[in-house]
């Protein structure tokens, strides 16, 4: 007598289910982990975008400014051709070259996800020769109190918890993002 070889009905259906058990457990834990490292993403190009202006300015030996979202934010007053450059570019990044302006980084594609939000007014941040950050029109370098103060801050809506993250400058020239908290609104 020949056995057939092969699996039986019943260990086909036990292995079945043993699957969707698995995969219903996954596939919320990995949404989750996807959505995390989009606002991750987005704060590092953030975080890029600003690295990136404070070294064109120190490279130039000129103004290079980090945009923000509101147009009046960008400008310290009538005749800012800089802050009038970056219109309402949230983190692109504009330098000042003679009397033109150039955009040397597009506003970054990772605030483009529809589950990551900008909270608040994003800051302008103007760096000068020497690396040193300004809000347009300020006397003193940006974040000059002792945790400094923040620059940009992002949220997921869809993350409930963890969901929001700051990037701060420190007088001027230290940039630093917090650890993901809890937001109760994300707009």
């Amino acid at each position: 007598m020949r056995r057939e070889q092969g699996f039986t009905l019943v260990e086909m259906v036990i292995t079945l289910v043993v699957a969707a058990i698995l995969i219903a457990v996954a596939v919320p834990s990995f949404s989750n982990m996807i959505n995390t490292n989009r606002l991750t993403t987005a704060t590092n190009a953030m975080v890029g975008a600003l690295n990136t202006a404070r070294m064109e300015a120190i490279k130039r030996n000129g103004s290079v400014q980090f945009c923000s979202n509101t147009a009046t934010t960008n400008t310290s007053g009538t005749g800012d051709t800089l802050g009038t450059a970056c219109s309402t570019s949230t983190g692109a990044v504009v330098a000042l070259t003679g009397a033109t302006t150039a955009t040397v980084l597009a506003p970054p594609a990772e605030l483009s996800i529809p589950s990551v939000k900008v909270r608040n007014t994003v800051a302008a941040i103007r760096f000068n020769g020497s690396g040193l950050g300004y809000a347009p029109g300020a006397a003193a370098p940006f974040g000059t109190g002792a945790t400094g103060s923040v620059v940009v801050e992002l949220c997921s809506t869809a993350l409930k918890t963890a969901n929001d993250i700051q990037v701060n400058m420190i007088t001027g020239s230290i940039i630093t993002s917090s650890t993901p908290s809890n937001a109760t609104s994300c707009p």
